[in-house]
Protein backbone atom coordinates (compact mmCIF):
# COMPACT_ATOMS: atom_id res chain seq x y z
CA UNK A 1 0.00 0.00 0.00
CA UNK A 2 1.42 3.38 -1.01
CA UNK A 3 0.40 6.69 -0.08
CA UNK A 4 1.71 10.10 -0.57
CA UNK A 5 0.84 13.52 0.88
CA UNK A 6 3.16 16.80 0.62
CA UNK A 7 5.19 18.39 3.54
CA UNK A 8 3.74 19.91 6.48
CA UNK A 9 1.26 17.15 7.06
CA UNK A 10 2.36 14.05 7.78
CA UNK A 11 5.52 15.65 10.43
CA UNK A 12 2.88 15.98 12.93
CA UNK A 13 2.16 12.66 12.94
CA UNK A 14 5.54 11.50 12.82
CA UNK A 15 6.84 13.82 16.15
CA UNK A 16 3.93 12.98 18.23
CA UNK A 17 4.84 9.42 18.92
CA UNK A 18 8.04 10.66 19.82
CA UNK A 19 8.22 13.61 22.39
CA UNK A 20 10.87 11.95 24.93
CA UNK A 21 13.23 12.17 21.55
CA UNK A 22 14.31 15.36 22.44
CA UNK A 23 18.15 16.55 23.67
CA UNK A 24 17.73 17.40 26.88
CA UNK A 25 20.20 15.80 29.80
CA UNK A 26 17.30 14.31 31.27
CA UNK A 27 16.22 12.67 28.35
CA UNK A 28 19.75 11.12 27.65
CA UNK A 29 21.48 8.48 29.11
CA UNK A 30 25.16 8.97 29.56
CA UNK A 31 27.71 6.44 28.17
CA UNK A 32 28.14 4.63 24.98
CA UNK A 33 27.59 1.55 23.09
CA UNK A 34 30.35 -1.39 22.85
CA UNK A 35 31.15 -1.19 19.18
CA UNK A 36 29.36 -4.88 19.13
CA UNK A 37 25.70 -3.07 20.11
CA UNK A 38 23.39 -5.58 21.22
CA UNK A 39 20.66 -2.74 22.91
CA UNK A 40 17.19 -2.98 21.65
CA UNK A 41 18.19 -0.18 18.93
CA UNK A 42 20.89 -1.69 18.08
CA UNK A 43 20.39 -5.44 17.65
CA UNK A 44 18.45 -5.37 14.11
CA UNK A 45 20.76 -2.43 12.62
CA UNK A 46 23.63 -3.42 10.37
CA UNK A 47 26.43 -0.92 9.43
CA UNK A 48 27.45 -1.76 5.57
CA UNK A 49 30.43 0.53 5.79
CA UNK A 50 30.72 4.10 4.44
CA UNK A 51 26.79 5.67 4.75
CA UNK A 52 25.35 2.63 4.36
CA UNK A 53 22.71 0.71 6.96
CA UNK A 54 20.08 -2.12 6.92
CA UNK A 55 17.04 -1.39 9.37
CA UNK A 56 15.12 -4.64 10.31
CA UNK A 57 11.98 -4.90 11.85
CA UNK A 58 8.59 -6.32 10.41
CA UNK A 59 9.91 -4.88 7.12
CA UNK A 60 13.61 -4.16 6.17
CA UNK A 61 14.71 -0.80 5.03
CA UNK A 62 18.08 -0.06 3.60
CA UNK A 63 19.47 3.17 2.94
CA UNK A 64 22.36 4.20 0.26
CA UNK A 65 24.40 0.29 0.17
CA UNK A 66 27.69 0.94 -0.84
CA UNK A 67 30.70 -1.89 -1.53
CA UNK A 68 28.21 -4.51 -0.28
CA UNK A 69 29.54 -8.01 -0.20
CA UNK A 70 25.93 -9.67 0.59
CA UNK A 71 22.89 -8.65 0.83
CA UNK A 72 19.28 -9.40 1.71
CA UNK A 73 15.68 -8.65 0.62
CA UNK A 74 14.42 -5.13 1.75
CA UNK A 75 10.81 -3.79 2.00
CA UNK A 76 12.39 -0.67 1.20
CA UNK A 77 15.50 1.21 -0.68
CA UNK A 78 16.13 4.92 0.59
CA UNK A 79 18.98 6.60 -1.64
CA UNK A 80 19.96 10.61 -0.65
CA UNK A 81 21.42 11.38 -3.97
CA UNK A 82 23.20 10.25 -7.17
CA UNK A 83 26.82 10.30 -6.05
CA UNK A 84 28.27 6.76 -6.71
CA UNK A 85 28.87 5.73 -2.74
CA UNK A 86 25.67 6.47 -1.95
CA UNK A 87 23.85 4.91 -5.04
CA UNK A 88 25.25 2.36 -6.37
CA UNK A 89 23.01 0.19 -9.03
CA UNK A 90 24.69 -3.26 -8.57
CA UNK A 91 25.02 -2.95 -4.60
CA UNK A 92 21.52 -1.78 -4.64
CA UNK A 93 20.74 -4.79 -6.54
CA UNK A 94 21.75 -6.85 -3.70
CA UNK A 95 18.58 -5.74 -1.88
CA UNK A 96 16.13 -5.68 -4.36
CA UNK A 97 13.16 -8.07 -4.66
CA UNK A 98 9.92 -8.04 -6.37
CA UNK A 99 8.50 -6.20 -3.68
CA UNK A 100 11.04 -3.52 -3.19
CA UNK A 101 10.45 -0.05 -3.03
CA UNK A 102 12.90 1.91 -3.93
CA UNK A 103 12.94 6.01 -2.92
CA UNK A 104 15.11 7.95 -4.26
CA UNK A 105 15.80 11.69 -5.88
CA UNK A 106 15.16 12.19 -9.29
CA UNK A 107 18.64 11.60 -10.58
CA UNK A 108 19.17 8.92 -8.41
CA UNK A 109 16.04 7.44 -9.13
CA UNK A 110 16.47 7.84 -12.67
CA UNK A 111 19.94 5.04 -12.12
CA UNK A 112 17.92 2.81 -10.09
CA UNK A 113 14.81 2.27 -12.18
CA UNK A 114 15.20 -0.59 -14.03
CA UNK A 115 15.87 -2.50 -10.87
CA UNK A 116 12.13 -2.51 -9.59
CA UNK A 117 10.90 -3.92 -12.75
CA UNK A 118 7.67 -2.35 -12.48
CA UNK A 119 8.50 1.64 -12.65
CA UNK A 120 5.64 2.49 -10.15
CA UNK A 121 8.24 0.51 -7.66
CA UNK A 122 10.96 3.78 -7.63
CA UNK A 123 9.47 6.84 -5.86
CA UNK A 124 10.75 9.76 -6.80
CA UNK A 125 11.32 12.63 -3.67
CA UNK A 126 12.59 15.92 -3.29
CA UNK A 127 12.87 17.75 -0.05
CA UNK A 128 9.89 18.18 2.12
CA UNK A 129 7.99 15.48 0.27
CA UNK A 130 6.26 12.25 2.53
CA UNK A 131 5.06 9.11 1.40
CA UNK A 132 4.21 6.31 3.50
CA UNK A 133 5.27 2.63 1.74
CA UNK A 134 4.05 -0.64 3.38
CA UNK A 135 3.15 1.16 6.47
CA UNK A 136 6.72 2.88 6.63
CA UNK A 137 6.24 6.39 6.99
CA UNK A 138 9.28 8.32 5.30
CA UNK A 139 9.95 11.97 4.80
CA UNK A 140 12.33 13.54 3.09
CA UNK A 141 14.21 16.24 4.71
CA UNK A 142 17.56 18.69 3.34
CA UNK A 143 20.40 17.51 3.00
CA UNK A 144 23.42 19.97 1.92
CA UNK A 145 26.42 21.87 2.30
CA UNK A 146 26.81 25.37 3.20
CA UNK A 147 30.38 26.21 1.60
CA UNK A 148 30.93 23.68 -1.20
CA UNK A 149 29.50 23.21 -4.02
CA UNK A 150 29.30 18.92 -3.69
CA UNK A 151 25.80 19.11 -2.28
CA UNK A 152 24.01 22.41 -2.83
CA UNK A 153 20.96 22.63 -1.73
CA UNK A 154 19.93 23.61 -5.83
CA UNK A 155 20.63 19.46 -6.43
CA UNK A 156 17.38 18.66 -4.16
CA UNK A 157 19.48 16.22 -2.05
CA UNK A 158 17.73 14.24 0.85
CA UNK A 159 17.87 12.83 4.23
CA UNK A 160 15.03 10.99 5.57
CA UNK A 161 13.57 10.68 8.86
CA UNK A 162 11.22 7.14 8.82
CA UNK A 163 9.32 5.32 11.45
CA UNK A 164 9.80 1.70 11.85
CA UNK A 165 8.12 -0.51 14.69
CA UNK A 166 7.36 2.61 16.42
CA UNK A 167 11.29 3.76 16.38
CA UNK A 168 11.85 7.09 14.52
CA UNK A 169 14.81 7.10 12.34
CA UNK A 170 17.19 9.93 10.82
CA UNK A 171 19.70 9.35 8.23
CA UNK A 172 21.61 12.56 7.20
CA UNK A 173 22.65 11.75 4.02
CA UNK A 174 25.53 14.17 2.60
CA UNK A 175 25.18 17.67 4.45
CA UNK A 176 26.71 20.17 6.71
CA UNK A 177 25.04 20.95 10.16
CA UNK A 178 21.90 22.54 8.80
CA UNK A 179 19.41 25.10 10.41
CA UNK A 180 16.80 22.46 9.22
CA UNK A 181 18.40 20.08 11.74
CA UNK A 182 16.45 21.89 14.79
CA UNK A 183 13.79 20.96 13.46
CA UNK A 184 14.02 16.83 13.36
CA UNK A 185 12.89 15.03 16.48
CA UNK A 186 14.71 11.35 16.47
CA UNK A 187 15.34 8.24 18.19
CA UNK A 188 18.26 7.14 16.50
CA UNK A 189 20.05 9.51 14.10
CA UNK A 190 22.61 8.51 11.59
CA UNK A 191 25.41 11.94 11.31
CA UNK A 192 27.92 12.05 8.55
CA UNK A 193 30.94 12.97 10.57
CA UNK A 194 34.49 12.15 8.20
CA UNK A 195 34.64 15.52 6.63
CA UNK A 196 36.20 16.62 3.67
CA UNK A 197 32.42 16.43 1.35
CA UNK A 198 30.24 16.60 4.99
CA UNK A 199 30.46 17.75 8.73
CA UNK A 200 33.42 16.92 10.85
CA UNK A 201 33.43 15.30 14.09
CA UNK A 202 32.24 18.27 15.99
CA UNK A 203 30.18 19.88 13.26
CA UNK A 204 28.36 16.34 13.70
CA UNK A 205 28.10 16.27 17.92
CA UNK A 206 26.90 19.77 17.38
CA UNK A 207 24.37 18.71 14.89
CA UNK A 208 23.31 15.50 16.94
CA UNK A 209 22.86 18.03 20.07
CA UNK A 210 20.29 20.18 17.81
CA UNK A 211 18.69 16.96 17.24
CA UNK A 212 18.52 15.19 20.72
CA UNK A 213 18.72 11.53 19.43
CA UNK A 214 18.60 8.60 21.87
CA UNK A 215 21.16 7.03 19.86
CA UNK A 216 23.91 8.94 17.95
CA UNK A 217 25.76 6.84 14.82
CA UNK A 218 28.51 8.45 13.41
CA UNK A 219 28.74 7.80 9.70
CA UNK A 220 30.49 8.36 6.55
CA UNK A 221 33.94 7.31 8.23
CA UNK A 222 36.33 4.53 7.02
CA UNK A 223 35.80 4.21 3.21
CA UNK A 224 35.71 7.10 0.74
CA UNK A 225 36.61 9.78 3.45
CA UNK A 226 36.93 9.81 7.35
CA UNK A 227 38.54 7.35 9.94
CA UNK A 228 37.41 5.66 13.22
CA UNK A 229 39.35 8.60 14.59
CA UNK A 230 36.50 10.80 13.96
CA UNK A 231 33.87 8.40 14.76
CA UNK A 232 35.37 7.96 18.28
CA UNK A 233 35.83 11.70 18.21
CA UNK A 234 32.26 12.17 17.37
CA UNK A 235 31.67 9.95 20.58
CA UNK A 236 33.86 12.14 23.04
CA UNK A 237 32.36 15.38 21.64
CA UNK A 238 28.25 14.67 22.16
CA UNK A 239 26.89 14.10 25.33
CA UNK A 240 24.58 11.73 24.34
CA UNK A 241 24.39 8.21 23.65
CA UNK A 242 26.72 6.94 20.51
CA UNK A 243 26.88 3.79 19.14
CA UNK A 244 30.09 3.29 16.67
CA UNK A 245 29.33 0.23 14.58
CA UNK A 246 31.33 -2.83 12.89
CA UNK A 247 31.20 -3.93 9.99
CA UNK A 248 28.77 -7.05 9.67
CA UNK A 249 29.00 -9.77 6.72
Amino acid sequence: MERMIRFGFIPMILLAAVPACRGTESGRRAGTHPDSGGTAMTKNIRWLGHAGFVIRGSRTVCVDPYRVSTGEPAGLILITHEHGDHCSPDDAAKFTGPGTWIVAPAAAAAKLARLAGNPERVKTVKPGDTLTLDGVEIRAVPAYNLKIPNHSPDKGHVGYVFRLDGVTYYHAGDTDRIPEMRGIRADVAFLPAGGTYTMNAKEAAEAAEDIGPRLAVPMHWGSVVGSEKDALEFKNRFKGEVWIPTLQE
